[in-house]
């Protein structure tokens, strides 16, 4: 990715954004999508890439905030050990936290078992002029409670509007309130990190072995881990039918965490250009105060200087 180039920054990105990018066009197989792919980088070019995507994404970002007319929405789904934590943190590193925000979804509480499925999700959206992160999201109510029916029961969802279309009728809530939220202004942009078996099983190892990662390492994700087959079905079933213009799923590579970097923050940033975003514009009353005022401390500055002229004086 070079500043000299003639290709816009969009179109030096587009080769680690378009191969994972499914907007509901054509057919989707999950099992088609290489976990170990590299776009043909080394990890060393892939991390000088990485280090030029947070200098835009800073820029990209100020603008956001002082335009205040956008917002992006920034989803992460994946299995365990995915790499969705440490995705956040290298891509985001450096970025100002005031304007960006990351939510992370446990199972709900009580009081969000007392509201519809989408609610706790919906007081956590990024105002105008934010990024919103959401490590997991909405998703996972179609997710973990189809793969454990034991989860939809506490829901407290009348009985008679429990059927079988349950999970296509969430489908069509949650694209329309996609479209909704498009059509308000926020960017939407998803993510599922597609991570082996294999490698999955690597990182847990990894996370038993080294004392200060010990901590990240519970026994229930070794219970998920034996619903693996059921897990997948279920993920491509909802970038199947979740997945549209408006708010398309990518399915990163995941395997090499330093790639599944380049490509989520390939798309950010890109997305972020195609914005056209600018520090708002003054006008000609403000230029004018500007004037004054900068007319007031300069003179304000030689008075002081004045003043020390005659202390030295006397």
């Amino acid at each position: 990715m070079s500043r000299k180039s003639s290709l816009s920054l969009t179109e030096q990105l587009k080769p680690y954004v378009a191969p994972f990018r499914f907007d509901g066009k054509g057919t989707f197989h999950l099992a088609s999508k290489k976990t170990g792919d590299r776009g043909g980088l080394d990890k060393e070019e892939g991390e000088t890439i990485l280090d030029a995507l947070r200098g835009h994404l800073n820029d990209f970002q100020q603008r956001l905030w002082a335009q205040d007319r956008w917002s992006l929405l920034v989803i992460l789904q994946g299995m365990d050990a995915a790499g969705k934590d440490s995705a956040i943190k290298g891509i985001f590193e450096g970025v100002n936290p005031q304007g960006c925000e990351v939510i992370s979804f446990k199972q709900p509480n009580g009081h969000e078992l007392d509201h519809d499925f989408m609610w706790r999700s919906m007081v956590a959206l990024p105002e105008r002029g934010r990024i919103g992160i959401f490590n997991r999201s909405y998703y996972e109510e179609c997710l973990v409670t189809r793969v454990h029916p034991e989860f939809l029961a506490q829901e407290k969802i009348p009985h008679r509007l429990v059927t079988k279309n349950i999970w296509r009728e969430r489908y069509a809530d949650i694209s329309a309130i996609e479209r909704y939220l498009s059509r308000n202004g926020t960017v939407i942009l998803k993510f599922f990190l597609n991570v082996s078996r294999k490698e999955q099983r690597e990182r847990f190892l990894d996370r038993l072995d080294q004392p200060s990662k010990n901590w990240k390492f519970s026994m229930n994700d070794i219970n998920e881990r034996g619903w693996w087959p059921r897990y997948m079905a279920v993920y491509q079933d909802i970038v199947r039918h979740t997945s549209t213009e408006f708010a398309p799923w990518h399915v990163v590579p995941a395997d090499h965490k330093w790639f599944a970097r380049v490509v989520i923050g390939s798309t950010i940033v890109s997305a972020l250009e195609g914005l056209n975003l600018h520090f708002p514009r003054l006008g000609k009353a403000s230029l004018q105060e500007f004037k004054q005022v900068r007319k007031a401390l300069e003179n304000e500055g030689k008075g002081g200087a004045r003043r020390k002229a005659r202390v030295k004086k006397a």
